[in-house]
């Protein structure tokens, strides 16, 4: 329950700090900043995801004990990527090859690209041990740190390679602070594995290319604003993308993260047909959580608007996030609830094939409607390819994945959903924004929680006393 918790926390915190920082700097210099971070975050994909990947599915309290080389392939990996990556950095710079970015914006985002992987590698590690406490040290060190100086950065410099070096400084003070709980004693680099890594490699790298389509693509996208529009434009875009997929993205997290290890341990304890299933109920709790936020945030727009985004962003912000509520929703649904099926079955090259077409349908798209209906053409470029995505995804799992959610799981989740924005949509113009922003998702999860209880949707109930008998259990004394 702790570690569901902090990705909940990690999701607000994420959400106010892009904000903060998107007025800080203003739409120009936050579009230079989002463009970098996107390409860090491509990086980070393309390069060491799959050592992410990786430690999720084969690392475990298990294998610490029986196989240390598997932690040791994977920290001799993790490193030698990481030096890489600085490398090539440097020789851009050195070698004056324009990207686009000043240089010291260019060094910022090998360095934000390093950070990123290094955390999320350290954050794989602790939940493939189901080490809560650690996990919730990193994220809350992580966190406090990145806030102070990355919104301290964006104060005192208007800088965006500064406020890129705040987050890396950030990641460091977090690794620093667990690095006692996370190290494996006894363990050397000596003991690492060259098959090993190769067997990474080949489970990972499907997913680490279908993931790094999924970057390419926004930051394709707002790379065409910039030139195209300017870097102002590329910013208004960059903001409401940005909320938008962190949300949905630490939202969909915070139940994969422990949804999924809990399928690692049935297909290794109970077998394939057992983690199938789980998968199935897997799937059913994500789209339960899942859409009426998607329905939820939309109704909620003008609200969070009105209260929350810098004014500088105000009218473009709601417009682009109009349309790409769908776009979430889709990447949330594909990353969470489809790749999994994939992931159990070792079987991942159609989460590639499923991101390439989507990228395809983004650039087609991205070719012709900012040109027919102005700058709003880049949020629907991006809905329409990871629509795309999500559609050819859905499509090859029904073809390997023999247990699904059923109808009446399915027709409960939409019809609780429906009434939900039934029940807020006519309330939206009757109350202040403060006064909505409490009373209206109240409203909203009264209504659905209703119907999902009544219906017993995904076993959810069941879940939430497992989940709540596991931390008991953890604190009960002897």
């Amino acid at each position: 329950m702790r570690i569901i918790l902090t990705f909940a926390v990690n999701a607000g915190l994420n959400f106010v700090l892009a904000l903060v920082v998107a007025g800080l700097l203003g739409p120009g210099d936050y579009g230079r900043y989002a463009v970098a971070m996107a390409a860090a975050l491509v990086v980070n994909t393309l390069c060491l995801d799959w050592l992410k990947l990786s430690a999720t599915r084969f690392y475990s309290e298990r294998s610490r004990a029986e196989a240390p080389a598997t932690r040791a392939s994977l920290d001799l990996a993790q490193s030698a990527i990481s030096i890489g990556i600085v490398g090539c950095g440097l020789g851009l710079i050195v070698g004056g090859v324009d990207l686009g970015l000043p240089a010291a914006l260019v060094a910022a985002t090998a360095a934000a690209g390093v950070a990123t992987a290094s955390f999320d590698y350290h954050a794989a590690i602790a939940r493939a041990r189901f080490l809560d406490g650690a996990y919730a040290l990193l994220v809350l060190v992580k966190n406090v740190a990145s806030f102070v100086l990355m919104v301290g950065g964006a104060w005192l410099f208007r800088d965006p390679a500064l406020v890129i070096a705040g987050f890396c400084l950030s990641v460091c003070a977090a690794l620093l602070a667990v690095r006692s709980r996370l190290v494996d004693d006894g363990v050397s680099l000596r003991q690492a594995r060259m098959q090993a890594i190769g067997g990474f490699l080949r489970y990972g790298l499907p997913l680490v290319a279908a993931n790094g389509l999924y970057q390419i693509m926004p930051l394709v996208n707002r790379s065409v604003a910039a030139g195209r529009d300017g870097f102002s434009e590329a910013g208004l875009f960059a903001l409401a993308a940005d909320v938008g997929v962190r949300l949905f993205a630490s939202i969909g997290s915070s139940l994969d993260i422990f949804l999924f290890q809990v399928a690692v341990r049935a297909d290794a304890e109970d077998g394939r047909e057992a983690a199938r299933a789980q998968v199935s109920r897997n799937i059913t709790a994500i789209l339960a959580l899942m859409l009426p936020t998607a329905a939820g945030y939309w109704l909620l727009l003008p609200v969070f608007e009105a209260l929350l985004v810098p004014v500088q962003y105000h009218g473009t912000f709601a417009a682009y996030s109009a349309i790409l509520v769908p776009a979430f929703l889709a990447f949330a649904l594909a990353q969470y609830a489809l790749n999994p099926v994939f992931q159990l079955e070792m079987l991942t090259w159609p989460v590639t094939l499923a991101a390439g077409l989507g990228l395809a349908v983004d650039l087609a798209l991205l070719a012709v409607l900012p040109g027919a209906i102005g700058p709003l053409g880049y949020a629907w470029a991006q809905l329409g390819g990871y629509a795309a995505s999500v559609a050819v995804l859905a499509v090859l799992a029904a073809r390997i994945m023999p247990i699904w959610p059923t109808v009446r799981e399915l027709a409960a989740i939409a019809g609780g959903t429906a009434l939900m924005a039934a029940a807020v949509y006519p309330l939206r113009g009757l109350m202040p924004p403060l006064a909505a922003a409490f009373v209206l998702p109240a409203i909203g999860a009264i209504v659905y929680g209703g119907v999902l209880a009544l219906a017993r949707v995904a076993g959810m109930r069941e879940l939430l006393v497992r989940i709540v008998s596991r931390t008991a259990g953890r604190y009960r004394p002897g």
